[in-house]
């Protein structure tokens, strides 16, 4: 998921909007030999919950998202005093791990990436 970032991030968001997340829908398969192959990445992942367990992953995997995305922004009340055992008290800790940061990655990516033009262009040339 890491290389697919680092492959698109300058495509993604290049307006760098402040304040705006998306939501990507990895699917994966798994051989006889346990060997992960990515098949595809969605920008508009299907949230239906059509069974057990995607009725716990989604909501939770929202929750995390809005947690780390509009809480900043605007905090959330303290219930402290009030009901207990919400969704909030059963997942305190976000869960999300973060695979790409452009602020450490970015620049050597973009001069990778304008070698690499650079290179095309050359190569056609010559041809």
């Amino acid at each position: 998921m890491a290389d697919t970032f680092k492959a698109t991030f300058h495509k993604i968001d290049p307006q760098r909007k402040r304040h705006a997340f998306e939501i990507f829908g990895y699917d994966f398969m798994i051989d006889a030999d346990f060997k992960v192959f990515l098949i595809e990445c969605n920008t508009n992942p299907c949230l239906e919950l059509c069974c057990p367990l995607l009725a716990r992953v989604i909501p939770a995997m929202l929750d995390n998202a809005f947690r780390l995305a509009v809480d900043p922004l605007f905090p959330p009340p303290d219930f402290n005093m009030a009901r207990k055992n919400t969704l909030h008290e059963i997942l305190p800790l976000n869960k999300f791990e973060l695979i790409f940061d452009e602020r450490r990655e970015g620049e050597a990516l973009r001069k990778l990436f304008k070698n690499q033009k650079e290179m095309t262009r050359k190569f056609i040339f010559i041809l």
